[in-house]
């Protein structure tokens, strides 16, 4: 029974209290599990980085991220000084630049930080969202993939040197400019135009999405003049930086997002940039998507896995917490339902980043542009499949993120939309963009369908199949198997009618539940691993 209370005593303090004293990794035994199975020797080391990093992650940048994500400290431009001078100067506040700064200082992508160092710290970064700062590191990290094929001039080698390494203890980050208004996604309908003049390529033409307009170097596409075919160039955002001078280009308007709001997302117009290009002037297209779209989308996927890690975590402690009717949240059986599937979703969402991570990282020689190489066929087709995998991990898990969120706004009742009572309002407005981001679910399913086709004679997809799920149930193998044999029938996806409309459909579900699949595995093997492990140390497994 319950009667009238003017001075109501109940608080949401202890909640609060406990959600502010988290440890993303200390208080994480399963991701330190995943850590430990897939990391292998590095582990212990890898393990006390990432201590030491989520204490930074977990409390200080987590306070400064909140801050920033507030209406009031979005972005914006001011264009002139106050003598009329076009300055295009973005207006951030403190709090993002001194946390992007700090962050940056980690030299994250410098030959002496391990590869597993970088995705544990890309990782417990992700927990706190986007945040300013995941998109400029994913940039960077492209851009450093790509400088270390290509970088072949004095220049060039000293902008590597100053994203990886630092110059006087400034690091460098960096941005990528593709997207135009005629063509979207649709990178060979680029516009923008390349000149060769004096000995120099001048970028002319305007981008339409440009993220991290504030990136001290940019990799921008554009056509060398008089060419069909897309060239890559690295453009330097600023002639001088400490006075404000900018490389040929105007700021031209700051977009309205819905999601990561906190990050600086411009049209821009090129006006006789400086540029340098990277890799052959006619391979543009091969190799942004081949190296550097392919690694932001694989930073969509571990990025994803930490939103889950979090949103699960805060959403077991509320069920725990809040009271209902007489009873607590996690005493209702629909409650109770939910929460298991959050787990479920959560886990092999971390895992099959692990395992696509450290495949990816076991390709000799890094990621390469298009999808024939001169190499031998065991490695050509290894390199196909990590591409492939990035691709599935992108799209699946930014949806399954998304309906995580929802969800878990839903468990929340109205504290759910509460901006500065959990993590999942924000997790959704990023994740929408996140979809979206690298391209959309469309464009990568019908390029995954078309990639499939141009391999065939040298991978079939059965075999792709078979070698992605080795080690699961041999009926579930056999059932994919048929399917994409008969999604594959199609030559392609790009005829109006009834049967390709039916295989679009089918092709998109198929995708999503061969990847659950593979996540699935990732962690069956993961557990199992781990519990032998453990088995011999004389610790009992499941902890």
């Amino acid at each position: 029974m319950s009667l009238p209370d003017r001075n109501n005593p109940y608080t949401f303090q202890p909640y609060l209290e406990w959600r502010k004293g988290v440890d993303y990794y200390a208080d994480d035994p399963f991701l330190q599990k995943m850590l430990r199975v897939f990391a292998g020797p590095e582990a212990e080391a890898i393990d006390r980085e990432a201590r030491e990093f989520s204490r930074k992650a977990s409390f200080r940048w987590r306070d400064l991220a909140e801050r920033i994500a507030t209406p009031e400290n979005r972005p914006y431009m001011q264009h002139y000084d106050g003598h009329g001078n076009r300055i295009d100067r973005i207006v951030r506040p403190y709090e993002v630049e001194v946390m992007e700064r700090e962050i940056f200082s980690e030299g994250m992508f410098s030959d002496a930080v391990s590869p597993w160092t970088r995705f544990m710290k890309i990782f417990l970064l992700s927990e706190n969202s986007e945040a300013g700062v995941v998109c400029p590191l994913a940039c960077t990290w492209g851009m450093v993939a790509l400088l270390e094929k290509y970088a072949d001039s004095t220049e060039t080698k000293r902008i590597l040197s100053h994203v990886k390494e630092g110059i006087d203890g400034e690091f460098a980050i960096g941005a990528q400019f593709v997207t135009e208004i005629q063509g979207g996604s649709d990178v060979p309908a680029n516009l923008v135009e390349a000149v060769e003049e004096g000995g120099a390529w001048r970028i002319y033409g305007r981008k339409f999405f440009c993220s991290a307009a504030h990136a001290d170097y940019a990799v921008v596409t554009a056509k060398p003049r008089g060419s069909e075919r897309v060239g890559c160039f690295l453009v330097p955002m600023w002639l001088d930086k400490e006075r404000e001078i900018r490389n040929g280009y105007t700021i031209d308007r700051l977009k309205w997002k819905l999601g990561t709001v906190e990050l600086p997302t411009a049209e821009i117009t090129f006006d006789g940039a400086l540029a340098h290009p990277v890799g052959p002037l006619d391979r543009g297209v091969a190799v942004v998507v081949g190296i550097v779209l392919t690694i932001s989308r694989l930073v969509v996927g571990i990025g994803g896995g930490a939103g889950m890690a979090r949103g699960w975590r805060e959403g077991r402690a509320y069920a725990s917490f809040r009271t209902a009717f007489g009873l607590p949240l996690e005493m209702f059986p629909m409650v109770v339902a939910q929460l298991a599937d959050y787990e479920r979703y959560t886990r092999r969402t971390i895992a099959g980043s692990f395992r696509l991570y450290r495949d990816f990282m076991r390709l000799p020689g890094g990621l390469a542009p298009g999808l024939t190489t001169q190499e031998p066929l065991d490695l050509k087709r290894r390199r196909f499949e990590v591409r492939q995998l990035v691709m599935l991990q992108k799209i699946t898990v930014a949806s399954d993120t998304n309906d995580f969120a929802r969800k878990g706004i839903s468990l929340f009742g109205g504290h759910g939309v509460m901006e500065d009572f959990s993590i999942f309002p924000r997790m959704l407005r990023d994740g929408l963009v996140n979809e979206l981001w690298e391209g959309p679910r469309n464009v990568l399913l019908t390029q995954m369908h078309r990639d499939f086709q141009r391999v065939a004679e040298w991978y079939p997809a059965d075999e792709f199949v078979a070698s992605v799920l080795r080690g699961a149930d041999p009926s579930l193998v056999e059932d994919f198997t048929r399917e994409i044999r008969e999604l594959l029938s199609l030559p392609h996806l790009f005829e109006m009618n009834e049967r390709t409309l039916e295989i679009c459909a089918r092709w998109d579900d198929f995708c999503s539940r061969f990847f659950h699949a593979y996540q699935d595995l990732a962690l069956a093997e993961a557990e199992s691993e781990a519990g032998a492990r453990e088995y011999a140390a004389g610790q009992p497994a499941g902890r």
